[in-house]
């Protein structure tokens, strides 16, 4: 057998197959021949026509196409009478929809009569607050993604749900942004206003530009009541600022204090932890510095080494350091107690070059390290804040040489007044000349820069208000501890007890115009003598509460008060928004209603500098956890896993996403930063490679269900805008499915007035209402498990995989029959069509809260049930189990009806047929042949190019010349492939797979015959090992039969 299957093909008779193949070759090549004497006469006339030197025709201009314009009124429901369009524009379909719905105010809450939460339940989201000088990015997309999926879901499930939006006033950054406004169109400073006319300035710049944000949020599909936005400077916001502060310092847990803070010189302020970045430089490095000439470039990345001389010894001690420039603020050496190299240097000092200070020399085990470096350590308590500790242990003088606006001040001696940079360069040199610098190592480091500016942070003491944070970061502990308070994912939990464990307290001064002015007022005493500075301060809602104060304090006493200038961390007025935007202190209806709040969505990466705070706050002045829940998150970054910057070129902007931009449109976008040349080109080369032909318009519903479909828990997204554009051909096939079902549905249908069975179902409806009803229970665990990947997945795939692969395509034969005097067949086709319109309503509510316009769009053109007046799917009940749609039987039945269809294609894929095969299924169970038998309309229209399906029991013939697929021991699948294929080759596939089946049939009884067997294996395993064998028996017995049939061919 082996050598006639090596024999040349041309020595073997041809089938009718191959005859037929050669004869469709041929006429290939001679349609192909004509074509090219076709085109070699074209050239030859092009020539022809080259030479006559005839003008050339001008190119017909191609065809305009308008700009779609919303012409629906503003507010305005949208015309649904006109006819479907072909394909889905989410540009089309995503207008109009948001305007009515808040005409509508769909968003508000709703209450009962009695102005209560309805009993079917509350959900509170406070929106976290953007920036008021914010622009939407990425960020906020995956927020609002997230956050409206939940709250749409809730108002579906019909509870009072309130989504309350807001701004944050964003001292820092609006005060900077109005700084550089006024500068660049008057040439003027701040100061050259005064105070209160500069603030009133920023109200200006922040009523007309400050709700940008808000419109972009718009475009998100964001359910907000908007009635309620508030603001962190608004009077009810503020009102609850002063009472917090009056409040904390009165009982002592607000306090002030001279202090190490995080000073930035270029806006001549103290900042939170949170405003600063760590930059990482893996060794020297050149900076620019704001401040300084644009081609200064200062050394950073490097140990400098030097020298201090131990006084009355020739012996000196070196030190390292990467900030030189502090040791003008020295005012100790530290070295290790058992580090033998200094222990003759115990007690003794050394003296500053520049200024003659003793300098002791100081043990401490905590600080050296003596393996690094010399195992000496300079220590500049006022400048560092590790050497800050050690100041505190040792007693140490702190001594400030910075004034604030980054120049040294006079206990830098010589250099007083310059540049701190300069002096950076200057002392080195200095240093030289005195035979102390010792030299210059390289250092990986990390750089604290200021996220809002770009200067290098500089550690400084302060006088300034803290907030004592131990006690409340207990009771923020034991919340989660007691179940109070969950946190999602548990990474984040985790994160949650390692911070707070070890939290310190909280700097809220800062050094602005526009923000909350601490309400708290030092009083100017005629006589002061012996009193400390702390105790000349009292704070109050109001100078009058203030100065009441100060009296009482100091009864008969002369003063004055003065407030205090600074205005309080703009995370101090966030930190109370859970609450006060509903009006504490005042006990309102509001904080009645919805406070506590549901949940608190943000990202990990401010779980501590807002959250948490928001958690101390909240149990501090409430007495309650501000929110049930926290779930956090994750970061997005590009598809390659990078962080996204403007410099790589590679950041999203969510607005791009949606409504498409160019490759050149992105490269334009660079130039309106302030990248240098080089960044520009290396971030064009970045666009050039992600989006070489730009980003395509993707439309808000598949931005926010790709978003959703990334977040899993992990703690980082990889964005690629190739997934989102996939979901953009996920609207449009919803968008042609729901169109073709309508067309099946027809003009004049009516929905039944509600879901109930009608027992008319067919075995295909009872599958896909079990698959709808299923796909309901699982996306709302879902939902509830915070799993949207999940949810969204789950959805999907009843969309795609279910319905329109499966349920639209069974059903095209059944509504497209004519059923005129067929009573049997009506009744299929409504029947077909009932569950059609069950699974379209039921499936768009599903996808409603990831998809809110081309939902609402789709839905809009469903006929209503009788009785049902919801005017708008955002208030249609979201799908809940139905237990009589729960049909684990006709499941099974339909999986069944699949392996058939599965064998089939498997099998016209191996035999290459692709039309008019025949599907013979054999099968020695009479009840499962009935089922199959009823089924054989099904399997024909989802095996593509299956013309006739044959249902044949024990005992019918088997037409010769088919192949096979087993499927149970009860049941085969034969094509028929009689005059198709080469039988010497099929006879020789078949033989190699009874080998393998006689492989595993003896592995498996080898495994049987161990001895002990019926006492070692559980039943159940020896009862499946006994199927397994029979089904191996019967799947052998078939394909030698298949063999026998195959060899009659030959006879």
């Amino acid at each position: 057998m082996a050598d006639n299957a090596q024999e040349p093909q041309a020595d073997q008779p041809k089938t009718k197959n191959q005859i037929k193949n050669e004869e469709k070759k041929k006429e290939k090549l001679a349609k192909l021949a004509a074509k090219q004497a076709k085109l070699a006469a074209i050239a030859t006339e092009s020539t022809d026509k080259k030479k006559a030197k005839k003008p050339k025709a001008e190119k017909e201009a191609a065809p305009v196409v308008e700009e779609y314009v919303n012409k629906t009124p503003k507010g305005e429901k949208k015309d649904m009478s006109e006819e479907m369009a072909a394909n889905y524009n989410p540009k089309i379909v995503e207008s109009a929809w948001y305007d009515w719905w808040l005409k509508e105010e769909f968003f508000k809450p709703e209450l009962t009569a009695e102005g209560k939460p309805k009993p079917e339940g509350l959900f509170v989201i406070p929106a976290p607050p953007p920036n008021v000088t914010g622009s939407l990015h990425i960020g906020h997309a995956l927020t609002v993604a997230i956050q409206d999926a939940l709250i749409r879901w809730n108002r579906m499930l019909g509870k009072t749900v309130l989504f309350n939006p807001g701004t944050d006033h964003a001292g820092i950054s609006c005060q900077a942004v109005v700084e550089k406004k006024l500068w660049k169109e008057e040439k003027k400073t701040r100061h050259d206003f005064g105070r209160e006319e500069f603030v009133q300035k920023v109200w200006e710049w922040k009523e007309k530009y400050g709700n940008r944000i808000y419109e972009q949020f718009y475009r998100l599909g964001s359910s907000y009541d908007w009635d309620r936005a508030a603001f962190t400077m608004d009077p009810k916001l503020s009102k609850a600022v002063i009472e917090t502060f009056v409040r904390l310092h009165r009982e002592g847990t607000i306090y002030r204090a001279n202090r190490l803070i995080n000073w930035c010189v270029k806006l001549n302020t103290a900042l939170s932890n949170l405003e600063v970045d760590n930059k990482e430089l893996t060794g020297r490095t050149l900076l620019s510095v704001p401040g300084y000439d644009a081609d200064e470039k200062f050394e950073f990345g490097v140990l400098n080494e030097f020298a201090y001389e131990v006084e009355g010894t020739g012996e000196r001690i070196v030190v390292a350091t990467t900030r030189i420039e502090t040791m003008l603020g020295d005012t100790a050496i530290a070295v290790h107690p058992e580090d033998a190299r200094y222990k003759a240097l115990h007690g003794k000092f050394v003296i500053h070059p520049f200024n003659g200070r003793r300098i002791p020399i100081v043990l401490d085990d905590i600080a050296v390290d003596m393996s690094f470096g010399t195992g000496a350590v300079k220590m500049t308590p006022a400048h560092d804040f590790n050497d800050y500790e050690v100041g505190k242990r040792h007693n140490l003088e702190f001594i400030n040489i910075l004034n604030d606006d980054g120049t040294f001040n006079e206990n830098a001696g010589p250099f007083k007044g310059m540049k701190r940079f300069h002096v950076r360069v200057a002392i080195v040199e200095e240093l030289k000349k005195k035979g102390l610098f010792v030299g210059v190592k390289e250092n990986p480091m990390v750089v604290p820069v200021c996220n809002k500016s770009g200067d290098i942070i500089e550690p400084l003491m302060k006088p300034q208000w803290w907030v004592d944070c131990k006690d409340m970061a207990n009771e923020a502990l034991n919340a989660v501890t007691d179940n109070k308070l969950k946190i999602f994912p548990k990474t984040s939990e985790a994160d949650w007890f390692r911070w707070l464990g070890n939290i310190q307290d909280w700097c809220i001064s800062r050094q602005l115009w526009w923000g909350h002015r601490i309400p708290a007022y030092y009083i100017r005493l005629e006589d002061a003598t012996g009193i400390q500075e702390g105790d000349l301060w009292v704070s109050g809602h109001n100078e009058a509460d203030a100065k009441a104060q100060a009296e009482a304090k100091f009864p008969g006493k002369s003063f004055t008060l003065e407030q205090d200038p600074d205005v309080l961390d703009t995370w101090f007025s966030s930190g109370l928004w859970p609450f006060s935007i509903f009006g504490w202190p005042d006990n309102t209806e509001d904080l009645k209603n919805f406070y506590p709040t549901s949940l608190l969505e943000t990202g990990w990466d401010i779980l501590f500098f807002w959250v948490a705070r928001m958690v101390m706050l909240g149990i501090k002045l409430t007495g309650e956890v501000p929110f049930a829940e926290i779930f956090c998150h994750a970061m997005i970054r590009d598809a390659h896993g990078r962080k996204m910057s403007k410099s790589l070129g590679n950041v999203i902007d969510p607005v791009d996403v949606i409504e498409g931009i160019s490759l050149q449109g992105l490269h334009d976008k660079l130039y309106e930063g302030n990248l240098d040349p080089r960044e520009i080109k290396t971030a064009m080369s970045g666009q050039k490679a992600d989006y070489p032909a730009g980003i395509p318009e993707c439309g808000t519903d598949a931005l926010r269900f790709a978003l959703c479909a990334y977040t899993s828990g992990g703690r980082d997204i990889n964005l690629d805008i190739l997934r989102v554009d996939g979901y953009r051909k996920f609207c449009n096939k919803l968008w042609n499915a729901t169109r073709f079902a309508m067309m099946k549905l027809g003009d004049n249908f009516t929905p039944r007035p509600d879901t109930k069975l009608t027992g008319n179902e067919s075995l295909a409806d009872k599958w896909i209402l079990h698959k709808l009803n299923k796909a309901a229970i699982e996306t709302n665990k879902a939902l509830e498990d915070r799993n949207f990947m999940a949810a969204t997945n789950i959805v999907y795939n009843f969309w795609i995989y279910e319905l329109c692969d499966v349920f639209i395509e069974i059903i095209k034969p059944i509504c497209d029959a004519n059923t005129e005097g067929d009573e049997k067949a009506a009744l299929a086709k409504r029947s077909s069509q009932d569950t059609l319109y069950t699974c379209l309503d039921h499936g768009l509510r599903l996808l409603h809260p990831f998809m809110p316009f081309v939902t609402e769009e789709l839905w809009q053109r469903l006929n209503r049930r009788q009785g049902d007046a919801t005017i708008s799917i955002t208030k249609a009940r979201f799908p809940v189990e139905d237990p009589s749609y729960n049909n684990d039987e006709a499941d099974k039945e339909f999986d069944l009806v699949f392996s058939i269809i599965k064998a089939a294609r498997s099998l016209m894929v191996e035999y290459t047929i692709t039309k008019n095969a025949k599907v013979y299924v054999q099968v020695n169970n009479p009840n499962v042949a009935k089922i199959l038998s009823y089924e054989t309309q099904s399997i024909t229209t989802l095996a593509k190019g299956v013309s006739e399906v044959q249902v044949l029991q024990s005992g019918d013939e088997l037409p010769v010349g088919c192949a096979l697929y087993t499927i149970t021991e009860e049941i085969n699948v034969h094509l028929l492939v009689k005059g198709q294929v080469d039988i010497e080759s099929e006879v020789q596939k078949l033989q190699k797979k009874i080998a393998n089946v006689d492989k595993s049939k003896q592995g498996l009884i080898k495994k049987m015959n161990v001895s002990d067997y019926e006492n070692k294996v559980p039943a159940d395993v020896r009862e499946a090992n006994d199927t397994k064998v029979k089904a191996l028996e019967a799947e052998l017995d078939a394909l030698n039969t298949s063999i026998a049939h195959f060899l009659k061919l030959k006879e």
